[in-house]
Formats: C-alpha cells, sequence, structure tokens
C-alpha cells in the first residue's frame, strides 16, 4: 500500500508489517473521527441555530444513551490501540535468542560497526537476509538516533550506556541508515547504508580481510593493559574472577546484587570504584580517557567468552543405542 510514496518506504523487516498495520489502523480512527466531529458541527450549527430575536432555546434534558456511547465507544478504541500497540512494543524490544550480534558506536558524525566476528565498518552495516540482528548501542560524545525506515527500526543512542534493538531483513537490497536526533552541524551528513545480502554473499564478504574475532582483540587488549596482573583466571588475585562472570548475580559491598551484563562491565572499565565487588578492595584505576568506545567492546566480548554458552540439552540417541544393541544380541540368541 503506498510503496511508491516516500512517506511509505518499502517494507524489509519483519516487524514493518505490524508496525504499518497499526500506523494505517491509527490514521483511520483519526481521519474517521476528523470527519465525525466536522460532520456534527456542521448539522449542528445550522438545524439549532437561532431564526429570530425573540427565539428562545429548548431545554432538553436527559440523553443517557448518547452519554454511555460516547464514552464507551472511545474507550474501547483506545484500549485496541494501547494492546495493540504494547505487542508490537514487546516484539520490537525482546531480540530472538539466535540473534547475530553487532556493535554500534555513534561519533559524530558517522556510525562504526563491529562485527563479532572482527569486521569493523563505518556507516555501512552487512547483514545476512532472513537473520535477526540485534545491535548493542552507544555514543562518544552526544546523543544519536539509530533509524532505518525499511526497517520501521528506530532507537537513541546515548553516551556512557547502552541501548539495543534488533531487526529481521526479510529482502535483499540496500537500505537507508539516518541520525534522527540533532547532533550538530554536520547532523544531515550522518547517514549510512544497509547492506541486506544473500547468506553465500554475506559469507564471502565476512571471509574477506580480518584481524581475528572481537572476543580475541579483547584478550589481546586485556595483556597490554596489564589487566591479568591482578584479574586471575585460575587462582585468587586482587580483583574478582572473570571466569563465569558475564550474565551472574554479583554482590557488592555495600550488601546489594547487581546482574553483570554489557553496562555493568563498561561501568567496571571505566569507573571501577563505583561498585566495589564484596570481599574486594578499591585498587583497580580507571581506564577512562585510555580506551576507545571499542576497545570497551572488544573487552566486554573477551570478558563474555570466558562465560561458556548453554549447550544444548543432552539427547537420549546414547541411550536408543544401547537398547537397539541389547534387543540385537537377544534376537541373536
Amino acid at each position: 500500500m503506498g510503496t511508491e510514496l516516500p512517506l511509505f518506504p518499502v517494507q524489509a523487516s519483519t516487524i514493518a508489517p505490524r508496525v504499518d498495520h497499526l500506523l494505517y489502523f491509527l490514521l483511520t480512527v483519526s481521519a474517521l473521527f476528523t470527519v465525525a466531529i466536522f460532520a456534527a458541527v456542521f448539522y449542528f450549527a445550522i438545524k439549532y441555530r437561532r431564526r429570530s430575536e425573540s427565539e428562545l432555546p429548548v431545554v432538553t434534558h436527559g440523553g443517557l444513551t448518547l452519554e454511555i456511547a460516547w464514552t464507551v465507544i472511545p474507550f474501547c478504541l483506545t484500549m485496541v490501540m494501547f494492546v495493540w500497540g504494547a505487542s508490537v512494543f514487546f516484539a520490537t524490544s525482546r531480540p530472538p535468542d539466535d540473534a547475530k550480534e553487532v556493535y554500534v558506536v555513534a561519533k559524530r558524525w558517522m556510525w562504526k560497526l563491529q562485527h563479532m566476528e572482527g569486521q569493523r565498518e563505518i556507516n555501512e552495516l552487512h547483514i545476512p537476509v532472513g537473520q535477526a540482528v540485534k545491535l548493542t548501542m552507544t555514543s562518544e560524545d552526544v546523543i544519536h538516533s539509530f533509524f532505518v525506515p525499511a526497517f520501521r527500526t528506530k532507537a537513541d543512542v546515548l553516551p556512557g550506556r547502552y541501548t539495543t534493538t534488533w531487526f529481521q531483513p526479510t529482502k535483499p537490497g540496500k537500505y537507508h541508515l539516518f541520525c534522527t536526533q540533532y547532533c550538530g552541524t554536520k547532523h544531515s551528513a550522518m547517514i549510512g547504508w544497509i547492506y541486506v545480502m544473500s547468506p553465500q554473499d554475506y559469507q564471502a564478504w565476512l571471509s574477506g580481510g580480518t584481524t581475528g574475532s572481537l572476543a580475541s582483540s579483547g584478550e589481546k587488549l586485556f595483556q597490554v593493559l596489564a589487566c591479568a596482573n591482578c584479574h586471575h583466571l585460575d587462582s585468587p588475585g586482587r580483583c574478582p574472577n572473570l571466569r563465569n562472570l558475564y550474565g551472574s548475580r554479583v554482590e557488592l559491598s555495600d550488601g546489594s546484587v547487581v546482574t553483570a551484563d554489557e553496562g555493568y562491565i563498561r561501568e567496571s572499565i571505566l569507573t571501577p570504584s563505583a561498585k566495589i565487588v564484596a570481599g574486594y578492595q578499591n585498587v583497580m584505576p580507571t581506564f577512562q580517557g585510555l580506551v576507545t568506545e571499542e576497545n570497551v567492546l572488544q573487552l566486554i566480548e573477551y570478558v563474555k567468552s570466558l562465560t561458556p554458552k548453554p549447550g544444548p540439552e543432552p539427547t537420549k540417541s546414547g541411550e536408543k543405542a544401547v537398547s537397539i544393541v541389547r534387543e540385537t544380541s537377544k534376537e541373536k540368541h
């Protein structure tokens, strides 16, 4: 519907049709009420106009049915809008577990993107069609906003913290990327392109020159910064052990408990005195100004790699194989 018009870009993600259908519903309800209200205004202005100077209006009382109607109908419509909008919101805010992860760092006036495999891009993002993609974003300076019209995806990118969004492209092609938060004199030039490729073409692109995965780069930086002198992985050290840290619950010296997510690890690198782990002293120096946002992301991925991902649940294929062998041996005897 209206895909040729600039106001209606192509639907190129799984969430795009749901967003458009909600928009069409809101526009339809707004148009119908606008027409109905203006029609009622003109109708009542003509019907109940004063025809002479001596004419007095007739006083009427009641209208309970009308009162109930114009209360219940708008209430039902607004509840439909609320439930429908909430379902779209929850769908856009919860990426699938198997989503491909990409880090985004916004900087006046460019987009810097890093793949887990180590590929880096500026103002471009190559992704495979049909694969859900989760973006973890932060800014080096001011507030930006990541907007891809064809995907109906828009999320603010904030300095000092991480925000996430996700999308699953459905059509190969080249799609515009914009910053929709005014960020300075060259805000209009902060644009880029999303390249949605077939899985084969994406793998060919991904196999191009790379210096290693994001986690391996983080491991090298971990050694260069001498973090291993205090964070021992196989024995107690002056600072907490980072193995199996990501996703765990961490007890702090003030008695509170936090979850070790990307934000916690980032804060521990840049502002280590903000949250002191119980049983440890505040001896870690700050790396604020010594590492870039890209370096922080590399260190985060290295710490995450120290926590093994849960594998698939064990199957009963082994038990079935044993039972088959037993049944075969019984038949022979």
